[in-house]
């Protein structure tokens, strides 16, 4: 069987990447298993220079999930460039580089440096919900998402990916804005806004109030957003949102995703990456296909 597949330009061994801001540069599950075993790292979000994050506490557990409010601390795009790239790129597997910003300038600047590394593609994050200025401020219209895209695409000669909140009420729109804007694929979802409350303390249990849910429990909701999407859009989808195993990478790409990310799995098993894998090619077997990207977008409605 074929596991290879073309993501927005990115020739990936097999659909399965691992998602921002769950595996980190990847230093710490290269004890587990072989990094050349994934599809592609997507690293941790970074920035044109080294972010603190969010007070704790920034993570709790909830049910069939997690809320984190990390804020994008990360130690500037100069350090990954000199300390982490070099350590990825021992493995032959696809990097992508999660790009954040507070500002179009500061997105801009930040890819004219990553356009000039040794990486494979990058994922603009307009998505996240836990900082003040940037990414979802821009990421919840079209007119923003496309600006920022237009403006970073004019840099950036590389495999642009867009990332992508589900905190919006059309998200096809949002995704449309991502193709009018020139970017080669879109990337969803990112986290849910969510709350939990200390009922002894009678206060948020995160320091910064609220968090974005990912786990299990926003997988339903994910792949309605990607099916929504491939509706929209004839860009390529990076799928994610609760994916533990291959069947349910399978479900997002019967949904129209190209890929998939492994996000709060790495957390609950560091061989969940590699457990969707070995998942994705039993089905394959199974149903006798012999192309992964045969079965991209086949679900067939009611």
């Amino acid at each position: 069987m074929n596991t290879k597949i073309n993501l927005a330009g990115i020739e990936m061994k097999n659909p399965v990447t691992v998602a921002s801001g769950t595996f980190g540069y990847g230093r710490e599950f290269d004890q587990f298993f072989d990094l050349s075993k994934l599809g592609g790292i997507i690293t941790k979000g970074t920035s044109l220079k080294p972010k603190s994050g969010n007070k704790p506490p920034r993570v709790c557990e909830t049910a069939s999930g997690m809320l984190n409010s990390i804020g994008l601390q990360n130690p500037g795009v100069e350090y990954f460039a000199q300390n982490d790239l070099p350590f990825l790129r021992k493995f032959d597997t696809a990097i992508i580089v999660n790009a954040c910003g507070s500002s179009i300038e500061e997105y801009v600047e930040l890819c004219k440096i990553l356009n000039t590394l040794d990486i494979d593609g990058v994922e603009l994050n307009l998505s996240c919900p836990n900082v003040k200025e940037g990414c979802m401020a821009f990421g919840n219209s079209y007119e923003g998402v496309k600006k920022v895209a237009s403006e970073v695409r004019k840099v950036l000669d590389k495999p642009l990916i867009v990332k992508l909140t589900p905190n919006v009420t059309d998200i096809a729109s949002i995704a449309k804005a991502v193709e009018d804007a020139g970017a080669d694929g879109v990337s969803l979802i990112n986290t849910l806004l969510g709350m939990k409350i200390d009922i002894e303390k009678r206060k948020p249990v995160l320091a910064n109030n609220t968090g974005g849910l990912s786990g299990p429990a926003i997988k339903p909701v994910a792949v309605r957003m990607v099916y929504q999407v491939a509706q929209a859009v004839n860009i390529p989808i990076l799928g994610m949102g609760g994916i533990t195993s291959g069947e349910d990478a399978i479900e997002f790409m019967m949904a129209g995703a190209t890929a998939v990310s492994i996000g709060a799995g790495n957390f609950m098993d560091p061989y969940t990456s590699i457990h969707t894998i070995e998942g994705i090619e039993n089905y394959l077997s199974k149903h006798q296909i012999k192309n992964v990207d045969e079965i991209v977008g086949t679900v067939e409605m009611n």
